[in-house]
């Protein structure tokens, strides 16, 4: 059983609609991103999927359980929001005691996760005395005293300086690795998701524009070159007798932009050069998940 499905999912406020037709698996054991534009559908989206919205029509499975159901998965299931909910009046230590109880099996003490977060120097603080950071990281910690089998977090990363950052990262890592947990990571941070995730969907005016793992993605991506030469026309001639190789378009710049598959910016001036043609300027700019979400970000935007 996949750790969470959503087939047909619509949600709508009003005339206005939010979701349309969204489809999205997760399976377990997977480290999914979720990204897209602001107002694209993700907070709804992840309320809809935790039972904090009503849609009007669609099925969501988490676990096996249904959104109104979700009690019934015992700690199986955690989700933190970009704004973390804490009791002001409770200091650290206090608050992950309260969450112990709540807990049917604690699997760690607070004084381990606290450590683990690097809170540990502030347990006898109040939580409205931290900054947002330690406060993302008293969240987190709190996710941690069980052993759930997925963690949804929204904007992880946000109020978290470098160290921080890395800390998160490095416990995604160790729990998706020693526990099998899987993670649905709702982020604008698309650096960050792609080194951390298996996988990636990108939501895109209500609707999963693309679903898949990011290996796949940046493969079907690939690599581009921008290269610069005083001889366009001598250069694009040599370039339509070059396997794995389509210029796209030359810019108002000056630059020829070029899809590249299966050869590299070395082999590419090298035919160039030997063919007279004189490259003043050649950048290799590879696939990335930054480059993907803006070109699907783009299409059919006004």
């Amino acid at each position: 059983m996949p750790a969470l499905t959503v087939s047909g999912l619509n949600k709508s406020y009003g005339s206005f609609a939010v979701i349309n037709d969204l489809n999205l698996q997760i399976e377990r054991g997977s480290v999914h991103g979720l990204v897209g534009l602001n107002g694209s559908g993700k907070t709804t989206t992840i309320e809809c999927i935790l039972g904090l919205q009503a849609f009007n029509s669609g099925t969501v499975s988490v676990l096996g359980f249904a959104p109104e159901r979700l009690h019934l998965a015992k700690g199986k299931l955690v989700a933190i929001f970009d704004s973390p909910s804490l009791h002001p009046n409770l200091t650290v230590r206090q608050t992950l005691e309260h969450a112990m109880l709540l807990c049917e099996t604690p699997k760690r003490t607070a004084t381990e996760v606290e450590e683990m977060l690097g809170i540990s120097r502030f347990s006898k603080f109040k939580t409205k005395h931290l900054s947002l950071g330690n406060k993302r990281r008293t969240s987190i910690a709190q996710a941690l005293l069980g052993q759930p089998e997925l963690i949804v977090l929204d904007e992880p990363f946000n109020g978290l300086d470098a160290e921080g950052v890395d800390d998160v990262l490095e416990l995604i890592t160790s729990l998706n690795r020693e526990q099998e947990t899987a993670f649905l990571l709702s982020s604008h941070q698309l650096p960050y998701l792609e080194q951390i995730c298996t996988h990636i969907a990108i939501l895109n005016q209500g609707k999963i524009a693309l679903n898949d793992s990011i290996a796949n993605l940046l493969e079907k991506t690939g690599n581009s070159i921008q290269l610069k030469t005083e001889q366009l026309d001598a250069a694009t001639a040599v370039l339509e007798n070059l396997s794995g190789v389509q210029l796209l378009n030359v810019d108002d710049k000056g630059y020829m932009n070029i899809a590249v598959e299966g050869m590299d910016s070395a082999s590419l001036n090298q035919s160039l050069v030997e063919n007279d043609v004189l490259v003043s300027e050649l950048i290799l700019k590879r696939a990335s998940l930054a480059t993907l979400f803006r070109e699907i970000s783009s299409e059919g935007s006004p």
